[in-house]
């Protein structure tokens, strides 16, 4: 009987942003072709989770956004990852999942998200700047982006999507909101406060995307999901959900 034996990825490249949170540029051994906003499945020494792509398909490197959750928590393999370093490896599945993908058939996409949920969210908004990038003339598609998390040092990506909103107002409009503006890690914080699905009807309101040709994407706590759906969802918005940390949700994602 033949060991299957899964392909590994090196670690080229990682960045730490907060004591729980950072990121990680993987070289695959073989190339993996994925959609922008699925998942793949990564492990060391037989442990296994799935993380979400930040990167888009047109890069060469795997990016993750992981959030370190300690032994004490419930963490298994996180800990572990938070301790490699530049030229370790770990194992990579062949096959990328997930149908938490971009809707083509619609043209206004609000992306709602928490911390680490924001990564399919920034897979998706790269790969369609990229693509109307090389053709001008292409679909039109808007995205509206909601990211939600206690300090405004862990949004990581808040550059890049401020960036974005700058330079094409007509690709992304971005919205970061702290839930804890009073906490001392948020003392330089000028921005909106309040957690996403709170303020969520505001947001819609402000931005006035059509709700017939609308998507809404919802990302990350699993509270923050269910409150969202059950203020959303009686209005008639059309929602897709990729909920993170819960091993009872059916579509849930691991992040030990």
């Amino acid at each position: 009987m033949h060991r299957l034996v899964i392909p590994s990825a090196t670690l080229v490249r990682r960045h730490d942003y907060t004591n729980d949170l950072f990121v990680v540029w993987l070289q695959p051994q073989l190339p993996l072709t994925f959609t922008a906003g699925q998942y793949i499945t990564i492990g060391v020494n037989g442990v296994e989770r799935p993380y979400s792509i930040v990167s888009a398909p047109y890069e060469p490197l795997i990016e993750l956004f992981i959030e370190l959750v300690p032994s004490d928590r419930g963490g298994v393999l996180t800990p572990v990852l938070h301790r490699l370093g530049v030229g370790d490896s770990v194992s990579m599945r062949t096959k990328a999942k997930g149908r938490f993908t971009i809707n083509t058939t619609v043209h206004h996409h609000v992306m709602v998200a928490t911390v680490t949920g924001i990564a399919p969210c920034i897979s998706m908004i790269r790969q369609t700047a990229h693509e109307r990038a090389g053709a001008p003339g292409a679909i039109d598609h808007r995205f509206y982006v909601l990211h939600g998390a206690s300090f405004a040092d862990e949004f990581v990506y808040d550059r890049e999507l401020q960036r974005l909103s700058d330079e094409h107002k007509s690709l992304i409009q971005y919205v970061p909101s702290v839930s804890r503006p009073s906490a001392a890690r948020n003392a330089q914080w000028q921005g909106t406060v309040g957690r996403v699905n709170e303020i969520l009807d505001d947001q819609l309101a402000c931005w006035s995307p059509p709700k017939d040709d609308t998507m809404i994407y919802l990302c990350g706590h699993p509270g923050m999901i269910e409150d969202a759906e059950r203020r959303l969802a009686p209005r008639g918005w059309t929602i897709t959900r990729e909920q993170y940390w819960a091993p009872h949700a059916r579509r849930a994602r691991s992040k030990t």
